[in-house]
């Protein structure tokens, strides 16, 4: 809440103080530079060439990026020197009220000036809201950067290297130099020899061949016809 109300109150004092500077340096502009360096050679004010242009840019430039909050606290410093500048050549020897060309103007907008110097602007003005974006960008690249350095590599599988697989009792993740120079203690397991295979016949005299009775009765059954037995003969 207090800072909300900070960030009312900053816009408020921005967009007068701002109101105020473009006044008086559009004043100097419609005056034309040569009036006003003239004036301020008049005034004893050194360098009134240069002085006379920093004076009608700044307060104007200076005046508009105030009300819209663009480069606070730069704009503030300069400023900041030109009232300083305004009272020490100027107002500072006529007192303080503006009626006798004293130092309150100067004054209350160099203090002003001080303040956004310091306190900066707010949060309602396009400072905060670039600011914002910026932020938001180092936000997502910072995470996006993260995800990257945690992400596999390509060609590599969970729980593998691009040297083997990782070893027993690993779960993931790449294997250190010491894990690779470790011996493998997994058991070998021994190979069991082939089967035999016994659909072959194992010659003419084994078992696995069928003899003549045999293959009548087989024929029998696929031709459907009764097989055949044949009685030995009468001894």
């Amino acid at each position: 809440m207090k800072r909300v109300l900070f960030d009312i109150a900053a816009l408020i004092a921005r967009i007068a103080t701002g109101v105020i500077f473009l006044a008086h340096g559009w004043q100097k502009w419609q005056g034309g530079l040569g009036a006003t360096t003239q004036g301020f050679r008049e005034m004893g004010i050194p360098m009134p060439e240069m002085a006379a242009g920093f004076s009608t840019v700044i307060e104007t430039v200076g005046g508009v990026f105030l009300i819209l909050g663009l480069l606070v606290r730069p704009v503030a410093l300069l400023l900041l020197i030109d009232m300083i500048g305004a009272i020490a050549f100027v107002h500072g020897s006529h007192g303080v009220l503006s009626a006798n060309n004293g130092w309150e103007l100067p004054g209350a907008l160099g203090a002003l000036s001080l303040l956004f110097l310091a306190l900066g602007g707010g949060r309602i003005g396009l400072d905060a809201i670039f600011t914002s974006v910026f932020r938001r960008r180092g936000e997502r690249r910072a995470a996006e950067e993260e995800l990257a350095a945690h992400a596999p590599s390509r060609g590599t599988a969970a729980g593998t290297t691009a040297e083997g697989t990782a070893p027993a009792g690993r779960t993931g993740g790449p294997m250190t130099p010491a894990e690779r120079d470790m011996p493998d203690d997994r058991p070998e397991v021994p190979r069991q020899p082939a089967a035999p295979d016994t659909t072959r016949s194992t010659g003419s005299t084994g078992s696995g061949r069928l003899n003549d009775d045999d293959m009548r009765e087989i024929d029998a059954l696929v031709s459907d016809e009764p097989p055949q037995h044949h009685k030995p003969p009468n001894r």
